[in-house]
């Protein structure tokens, strides 16, 4: 399906518009649908003609994200469109206009849900190596559960033991349903490397890097792979959108930057969230790896990639959320005030979006 998601805004500047059945095809105005022309809408109301039509121009405009929503559906509209057309809970909140509205994340939530329904998953799932590198052992079974709940692929770990020796996680990996490899390394050897050892134990078609303190919904990988496939990109990651500010109790979503330019999902782009880089292992050897450094290994990658050409696509991040401690805590050196600053949204709490499927 060559229609995409790509181009998405996540603030509408204008209000809903009809789509009808006319002449033998769905029409917006009394015209085919546009993609780029729908952008600016909140979404688009179906009016069901009296019997059935061809659904495909509705399922291109679902994988598009475009988001749809109708009073009813048909009996001859498929059950699972049918209960995402008519879940209108996303219409419930009023949106006010700016970045700052709840309305315009569940209508992003609502719009990821139709485009994993449009894009149709590959018969055989995708097998993925998740690669984490780990000083802290005591994250190491929560961040094994959270790998146990990604749907939709075929999942192994390798994990990078930075200083930590096997037996400090061990009844982690015992209880781990997943297969888990690991490689044990000195602390003195830089993160970057840890995280090449690692990675050359990994035997899947692709290779997700995770980090051990932040948070992943059941369809991340999920949902980057299908992102890597509609975008056609070598890497594909999220946006760093959802961030839990741990001294303050507080759950902030970034969707601008501190200069106040945007920071869109859904875009081909330099960068993407460290946590959540998917590319093949082919590709990742040509690119050099991970550059063996102690800090920024992250950006350093990306810059190298960018560098050699490789197209780098980063789609939505509400299936992501990023632990920040004291700054000193993490390679990302930047004051808790910062992530305050930038704020669209702010919860008290743990308030993911609700893709994350985990209680606020």
């Amino acid at each position: 399906m060559s229609v995409t998601p790509c181009g998405f805004l996540r603030t509408p500047e204008k209000g809903p518009a009809r789509l009808h059945w006319a002449g033998g095809g769905w029409a917006v105005d009394g015209r085919p649908p546009a993609v780029p022309e729908l952008r600016p809408l909140r979404g688009l109301e179906i009016e069901w003609p009296d019997g059935p039509v061809p659904l495909d121009g509705l399922m291109e405009l679902a994988a598009a994200g475009v988001p749809l929503t109708a009073e009813r559906a048909p009996d001859w509209v498929p059950a699972g469109l049918a209960a995402l057309l008519t879940d209108r809970g996303w219409l419930g909140h009023a949106a006010d206009g700016t970045p700052r509205s709840l309305a315009d994340l569940r209508r992003e939530e609502h719009s990821v849900r139709l485009r994993r329904l449009a894009h149709p998953a590959p018969k055989t799932p995708p097998s993925v190596s998740i690669v984490m590198a780990t000083k802290r052992p005591a994250l190491v079974g929560a961040a094994l559960a959270q790998m146990e709940r990604q749907r939709g692929v075929t999942a192994e770990v390798v994990l990078g033991l930075h200083g930590v020796p096997y037996e400090h996680v061990r009844e982690a990996v015992d209880n781990c349903a997943l297969p888990v490899r690991w490689v044990e390394a000195a602390e003195s050897v830089p993160f970057g490397e840890v995280l090449n050892q690692a990675a050359a134990l990994a035997g899947g078609d692709l290779l997700a890097k995770w980090d051990d303190d932040d948070w992943y919904g059941p369809d991340h990988l999920s949902d980057l792979f299908m992102a890597r496939a509609y975008a056609g990109a070598d890497i594909v990651g999220t946006t760093a959108e959802f961030f839990y500010l741990e001294p303050l109790k507080a759950t902030i979503r970034r969707t601008t930057f501190a200069s106040g330019a945007g920071y869109p999902s859904e875009v081909y782009s330099d960068h993407v969230a460290g946590g959540t880089i998917m590319v093949p292992p082919a590709r990742f050897r040509e690119l050099g790896g991970f550059p063996p450094v102690a800090r920024a290994v992250d950006l350093e990658f990306l810059k190298a990639a960018s560098g050699a050409g490789a197209k780098i696509y980063r789609t939505h991040g509400l299936g992501y959320v990023l632990r920040r401690g004291l700054s000193g805590d993490h390679t990302w050196q930047l004051p808790l005030a910062h992530f305050v600053k930038v704020a669209a949204n702010q919860w008290r709490g743990f308030r993911p979006s609700l893709l994350m499927e985990v209680a606020a």
